[in-house]
């Protein structure tokens, strides 16, 4: 067992160092240029440039560059910006050139909202996904199956950013329903409240998946031999699947659970983009309009960090559920 941990762990490391090696480059070392983007000018002057890339050690060699930065995660850094130099703690992300704040607190300042926006959506799919698919499996090739199965196909096969904006102008702006979103200035409860419509919508649409994946387990499972004689044996078919069946059928949606909630709080663009919600998702789209590479490369960085954890955990755990993992 200490083997397996061992294994998956020096292999999440590899994964983040390749995905840090890969993010840098394509920020500081591909055609984008970030003179330019700190120029704040639409036509910048060459001397300018030159000066900034001087100023933010640009012009020094790419190796030399990623060493200083892969240094500034663990220990900290010294960042010279607007002719001041400023200090960096770590894990230091970089300062942003729009707003001149450090990346590593701006992404936390809104991490918060993002969370809390992924804990309630996954509290509704994870609720709707699962007693859904185990009601359908109960039920298989009924009426109730089939109109179950082919609804999440319908439902998921549209575009999400159609059913958030479709949501979000109906309930939210047109026929205002629930509140629209709120910052946490303004207090915790509106806050909470404001994030009501922007998670039923993105729980919801990801519930669909959850359906037909714990559908799908449990019409396995009951077939299996363990099942007909805990049923012969005159246990109750409630204790028979919910303590029995799903507890072994749960196994696939812990995986995909891992790697959705990775996703959902990395940031979940569309849904706060069209909903106002201040979370790390909105952050990055403004980044990405304002050609704002250091936040842009903190967002990539800390997600890929989530999905690798979260992949990680999922391992772990899934090796504790099935102990044929260990074994393979």
């Amino acid at each position: 067992m200490l083997i397996y941990i061992a294994r998956r762990i020096a292999m999440a490391i590899s994964v983040l160092l390749v995905a840090l090696v890969a993010t840098f480059l394509l920020f500081f070392a591909g055609p984008a240029d970030p003179a330019q983007s700190m120029c704040g000018e639409l036509r910048c002057s060459q001397q300018k440039l030159e000066d900034i890339r001087h100023s933010m050690r640009l012009d020094r060699p790419v190796p030399e560059q990623f060493a200083e930065y892969f240094k500034g995660l663990f220990v900290g850094r010294d960042i010279i910006q607007s002719g001041s130099i400023k200090e960096c703690s770590a894990p230091c992300l970089g300062y942003s050139f729009r707003s001149q704040r450090e990346v590593k607190g701006a992404i936390l300042a809104r991490f918060p909202t993002t969370a809390t926006l992924a804990l309630m959506a996954m509290s509704i799919f994870l609720t709707i996904g699962v007693s859904t698919g185990v009601l359908a499996a109960r039920r298989r090739g009924t009426g109730l199956d089939r109109f179950v199965v082919g609804f999440t196909q319908v439902f998921g096969a549209i575009p999400y950013y159609i059913v958030a904006l479709l949501f979000a102008l109906y309930l939210t702006v047109l026929n205002p329903v629930l509140p629209r979103a709120a910052n946490i200035s303004s207090g915790v409860g509106p806050w909470l409240v404001g994030l009501i419509a922007p998670a039923i919508v993105l729980g919801l649409v990801t519930s669909t998946g959850y359906v037909r994946y714990t559908r799908s387990s449990m019409v396995d499972t009951l077939a299996q031999d363990y099942v007909r004689t805990a049923r012969s044996k005159g246990i109750s078919e409630i204790r028979v699947v919910y303590k029995h069946a799903l507890r072994a059928a749960i196994s696939p949606v812990v995986t995909i659970l891992g790697l959705d909630m990775a996703a959902l709080l990395s940031g979940t663009l569309i849904t706060e983009q069209i909903f106002s919600v201040d979370g790390v998702g909105r952050l990055t789209i403004q980044s990405l309009f304002q050609d704002d590479l250091p936040v842009i490369m903190g967002a990539v960085l800390i997600s890929a960090f989530l999905v690798v954890t979260m992949n990680l955990v999922v391992d772990i755990a899934y090796s504790f559920v099935d102990p044929r993992v260990r074994l393979g």
